[in-house]
């Protein structure tokens, strides 16, 4: 599914996993850093969230995107609920998601990413997903992009 990057509605990005502790909160980073150095910041709208959300993002997390620039330590994990996908464009899943099709609707193009758990990883292994996370993301916004 494309979408025009010039329509009247923005285009609306979910990123959820069951915790938004981890995958999720580097996603929706490095989404709002993408959407900013293109210039789509009142054309792209993101949101997270888990359907068990932790308390807190994971260390390990915070610790390889503040190597990067970007500090997470702020963030707080949230709920995220049927109708905030059902207005999206894309949801993005990180492998650890339940979510059906049906729940949401076929107009919404759902992708799990198939990534690691971060929790409880050594640092090498965090800084793996969160360098897919980041080449997903981009790829994910070349699509816009490739509509414009």
């Amino acid at each position: 599914m494309f979408t025009d990057t010039h329509s009247a509605d923005p285009i609306r990005i979910a990123f959820m996993c069951v915790q938004n502790a981890g995958r999720s909160q580097m996603s929706i980073a490095f989404a709002d850093r993408e959407r900013e150095r293109r210039g789509l910041e009142d054309r792209v709208e993101t949101l997270t969230g888990g359907t068990r959300p932790a308390e807190h993002v994971h260390d390990e997390v915070i610790d390889v995107m503040e190597e990067i620039g970007i500090d997470l330590s702020d963030r707080t994990p949230r709920e995220i609920i049927l109708d905030e996908l059902r207005s999206c464009d894309y949801v993005a899943t990180m492998s650890c998601s339940t979510l059906d099709v049906g729940e949401v609707g076929d107009e919404v193009d759902i992708r799990d990413w198939a990534l690691d758990d971060p929790d409880g990883q050594d640092l090498d292994r965090v800084r793996e997903i969160r360098d897919e996370i980041k080449g997903r993301v981009k790829a994910l916004f070349d699509e816009f992009s490739s509509t414009e």
